[in-house]
């Protein structure tokens, strides 16, 4: 059986494109309206979950099926191992050809290749703004002036960590861990 899934991001986005390019290749065609980066795409999954050896996937280009390459690459990967041929049309990439499996290799492979190089920048660009005494991750919730009234206050009992965590409008946890860290400077 060949299948062929179309997607748009929007309810009022024309799908006329796809399917006028995937019609003549497929027996069936699955439309889903709905954003690339949402994770629970059910039209798809259930496309996915339906195939079986021997069946063909066909999507018009690798955008409207896959959030990444590396994503398409993945998927790619599951169904060539369940015995699922993979078509981009718009590519002109079949994975049940050898000149299909070949550029699919090679995009394989220059997805891999990003990718490391994408974390490896990251690395980098982490250690340097570690090194410029840049302070990474989230901002802190108290400002120390905040953390010493509150420890004052506290201590003097003039105000519980609860009334110094509403004042300063955090959480009760957050003001325990901001004394106890405090404290332990």
């Amino acid at each position: 059986m060949k299948y062929g899934y179309i997607r748009v991001s929007k309810e009022d986005q024309n799908t006329a494109r796809q399917v006028d390019g995937l019609k003549s290749l497929c027996d069936k065609l699955t439309i889903e309206k709905i954003g690339a980066t949402v994770k629970d795409r059910p039209k798809f999954t259930a496309l996915l979950d339906r195939l079986k050896e021997g069946d063909t996937l066909s999507v018009w280009s690798l955008d409207r099926a896959f959030r990444s390459t590396v994503d398409a690459i993945q998927q790619a990967d599951k169904l060539r191992a369940r015995g699922i041929n993979f078509i981009i049309v718009d590519l002109n990439v079949d994975t049940a050809t050898p000149s299909g499996m070949l550029v699919y290799s090679v995009m394989a492979a220059m997805a891999q290749f990003e990718r490391e190089n994408l974390i490896e920048r990251t690395k980098q660009g982490l250690e340097s703004a570690k090194k410029r005494g840049v302070r990474l991750g989230r901002p802190p919730a108290l400002r120390p002036a905040q953390i010493k009234k509150a420890e004052k206050d506290i201590n003097a009992g003039a105000e519980s960590v609860a009334s110094m965590a509403a004042l300063f409008g955090v959480d009760r946890s957050t003001m325990f861990r901001a004394l106890k860290k405090q404290d332990n400077e």
